[in-house]
């Protein structure tokens, strides 16, 4: 689903968890019952003249009598430079076209797109957490018979010529 709307880029912000974009969006465009169906979804965010697009989620649409507003929070590995050509529009009425992405909620919020490997752990009945952590002694036998199984492979390779 696309969307296209005639909106006034209200602002852009930035803090250390998240960046934040916002539209205003006035006058006939505020009825496209659209707007409604992509909220919470990811979207890709174009501004016509601006030759980058940025992947958002679009968190949420407020209406009220004079207005409705729109709010995206912008991808984190966005870079600087698409950020940059974006902010350089704040201020100004923009025509923002809100496409939906192939991107999950999740791929979205998951920084590496990747299942991240933890620590293991127990907690017993009185709340004591153990942690199952290798030892050093543990590290150097694993390396050794690595060592070892390789050098047996290397012999049985030889063997077979």
């Amino acid at each position: 689903m696309q969307l296209t709307v005639k909106a006034h880029f209200n602002k852009q912000t930035k803090d250390s968890k998240k960046e934040l974009v916002q539209f205003h969006v006035k006058g006939e465009d505020e009825k496209k019952p659209e707007i409604s169906r992509l909220t919470r979804e990811v979207v890709e965010l174009e501004i016509e003249g601006v030759d980058q697009k940025l992947t958002c989620e679009f968190n949420k649409s407020t209406k009220d009598s004079k207005k409705t507003v729109l709010e995206f929070i912008v991808k984190g590995d966005t870079s600087a430079e698409q950020s940059f050509n974006f902010y350089k529009k704040a201020g100004s009425d923009v025509t923002l076209n809100i496409a939906e992405s192939q991107m999950s909620i999740d791929e979205f919020y998951d920084d590496e797109g990747e299942e991240r490997e933890g620590i293991s752990y127990s907690v017993d009945k009185s709340g004591s957490v153990n942690v199952d952590q290798v030892t050093i002694d543990q590290v150097a036998a694993a390396d050794e018979r690595d060592e070892i199984d390789q050098a047996e492979d290397e012999i049985n390779d030889d063997e077979l010529f």
